[in-house]
């Protein structure tokens, strides 16, 4: 048994570090800054991971997990999660709202503390009537200083605007008047800008029930949304290839300058300002290893990424399918670095899923999400 925990996490590993890009990625030679936090990823099994990391980006294994952990808020049928987001004055509160619907047909939004992992307020909620689809729901989200603002999936899609204290409804904000109705779009996913004057929101754009590949992004002001209105300051559209490039979740660098954007087959830097495309970076496919439940590229679908606190490098959360026991394609979640000054991946991943699942024999596909982090100064 334990040569084959070995051989599996070797397995994640080369999956991560060949598929991802089609080749082993270099380290970074020379030596500079490190860095060391908690990392806390989302998951679908009632839980975020709570990682104890280290980056020093001139290592041969940049990403070193030095401790992992749950903040566990419930179980897998009814607290199913996509997205952690830590408040941006009190780092010890972590907000998060739930992706399925309860066995109840009940949504729950809630707050932890991050010092105890214990669950401080959970709320349950129903969606929204006028969201006709409802099997995917909040999947991402944002904050102002005193509003916490889940995005949800559903068609039609909202944006809610929570008391923190509370967690309250204040107003629901629904994209219709913009043009997004109807079914031509495919997901919402939003945040704030760090000085929590604008949100983004990403929107995939759809053609005869598909994704075409087109994204609209539209950056929205932050006091009109969180009196309940729509007020555009930008819109763009980038374009991806048709059902392979789906956005998901997004943070901006510490300094506002550059949205980094997981776009299912590929990461995209952008313009915070213009909404412009400043670099990308491909998950290129290699062969049929596809699963039926993963959409997109199949050797690697990027989920989320957030920035170091100088804005150098990029902690980004990929799904990689690779065989399991019996040689049948289970999913792993994996960190991965980017470099936002040299725009390439830096090192192999680590597995975040699959390190903490195969130690106990637990061998089945994990969905990682979303990504928030606290950085140690």
């Amino acid at each position: 048994m334990k040569k084959f925990l070995t051989a599996m996490a070797a397995l994640a590993l080369i999956a991560g570090g060949y598929l991802l890009s089609g080749h082993r990625v270099p380290a970074a030679k020379a030596a500079g800054r490190t860095y060391s936090g908690m990392a806390y990823v989302a998951g679908m099994g009632g839980h975020f991971a709570a990682i104890d990391l280290t980056i020093d980006p001139s290592g041969p294994e940049p990403i070193k997990v030095n401790n992992l952990d749950r903040i566990i808020i419930g179980g897998k049928d009814d607290h199913a999660v996509h997205d952690p987001r830590i408040d941006l004055e009190n780092r010890n509160i972590m907000y998060w709202a739930t992706y399925h619907k309860d066995p109840g047909g009940k949504l729950h939004v809630g707050k932890s503390d991050l010092r105890t992992g214990k669950v401080i307020m959970d709320e349950a909620v129903s969606p929204d009537p006028r969201a006709t689809e409802t099997k995917h729901c909040y999947c991402a989200s944002g904050q102002s200083k005193t509003s916490y603002l889940p995005v949800t999936m559903t068609d039609e899609a909202y944006i809610d605007v929570r008391d923190k204290k509370t967690m309250k409804l204040l107003h629901r904000v629904f994209l219709d008047k913009l043009g997004y109705k109807n079914h031509n779009y495919l997901f919402f996913h939003g945040t704030n800008t760090p000085d929590m004057k604008e949100f983004v929101v990403a929107v995939n754009r759809m053609t005869n029930g598909k994704p075409n590949g087109n994204v609209d992004f539209v950056l929205l002001d932050m006091k009109s949304l969180l009196e309940g209105r729509i007020k555009v300051i930008a819109r763009n559209t980038l374009s991806g290839s048709p059902g392979d490039t789906i956005t998901f979740r997004q943070n901006f660098t510490p300094d506002g300058k550059y949205l980094l954007q997981a776009a299912g087959d590929r990461f995209w830097v952008i313009d915070a300002k213009t909404l412009k495309l400043v670099d990308q970076h491909m998950f290129p496919a290699t062969g049929k290893a596809s699963l039926k439940t993963e959409p997109g590229c199949p050797n690697g679908q990027n989920h989320d990424a957030i920035s170091t606190p100088d804005g150098r490098y990029a902690l980004l959360t990929v799904r990689v399918p690779h065989p399991g026991p019996g040689g049948k394609l289970i999913t792993d979640g994996v960190l991965q670095l980017y470099s936002l000054q040299r725009h390439e991946m830096v090192g192999p991943p680590v597995s975040i899923c699959g390190g903490c699942h195969y130690k106990y024999g637990l061998y089945f596909s994990a969905a990682l999400c979303g990504i928030d982090t606290n950085w140690k100064k």
